[in-house]
């Protein structure tokens, strides 16, 4: 499969980087259709069709890498957005406004290839699937943005002041309300206690447990992992739900 992008970029110097760099890639290979040096080249360019991805700068004269991205959400089959800046601090935004990947300069070849294999991925896909993946949370740890599908969360356990995200293989610290997400992912996650949301596809049980301080209790066992979770008698009733659900 082959790549159509175009590159905008304000500074030339840095298009033609980029363009060397594109020009690297074999797998998958990309082919460079055109550049633009601000949004509004960037938009006629885009209307044209014919483009599979686009490398997107954050920073231009003008209207801002961020706003085009925005206005191409309203477009029916947009081509994939990959930022390139030299400003990290855009990440978050960027991921919000559903970019395949954020690259910060100098770029380089072995990321990018990373980001251009999500893109082909994407191309590759089912529309149905494409659609159905767009649910997550955008987590910053260690200077470093990382989008985490809903679908792979287990559980939400508030921690002090954040909650721990907690997927099958890896536990991720989110700086956030735990009633905030309960309102937000309802219909993905239940609660069953005061500090605890669970995925309504990972429940697979109920079970009555002794506890020599708290007495008898209950708790929920997870689809993929082995620690069990509290259930407070007043959500009990909910969990059984999701269980039969």
């Amino acid at each position: 499969m082959v790549l159509r992008a175009l590159i905008v970029d304000d500074e030339a110097l840095a298009r033609s980087r980029l363009r060397t760099l594109l020009g690297d890639c074999r797998e998958p290979r990309v082919e460079v259709l055109a550049e633009a040096g601000n949004a509004v080249q960037a938009m006629d360019q885009i209307q044209r069709g014919g483009l599979d991805v686009i490398m997107l700068d954050v920073h231009m004269p003008g209207v801002d890498g961020m706003a085009l991205a925005g206005a191409l959400r309203n477009m029916p089959d947009p081509p994939a957005i990959i930022f390139v800046t030299a400003h990290a601090e855009h990440a978050v935004q960027a991921f919000e406004l559903e970019a395949v990947d954020y690259l910060t300069k100098p770029v380089r070849l072995e990321r990018l290839l990373r980001a251009l294999q999500k893109v082909e991925r994407l191309r590759n896909s089912e529309p149905a699937i494409i659609e159905g993946a767009g649910e997550s949370l955008i987590i910053q740890e260690r200077g470093r943005s990382e989008r985490v599908a809903l679908a792979d969360v287990i559980y939400l356990k508030a921690e002090l002041k954040y909650i721990t995200v907690r997927t099958s293989d890896k536990e991720h610290i989110y700086d956030g309300a735990l009633n905030d997400l309960e309102q937000r992912f309802g219909h993905l996650f239940v609660r069953v206690h005061r500090n605890a949301l669970v995925s309504r596809r990972r429940v697979r049980a109920v079970e009555k447990h002794s506890d020599p301080v708290e007495g008898e209790g209950w708790t929920v066992r997870l689809d993929g992992v082995d620690e069990r979770l509290a259930v407070s008698r007043r959500q009990l009733a909910a969990v059984r739900e999701a269980l039969m659900g």
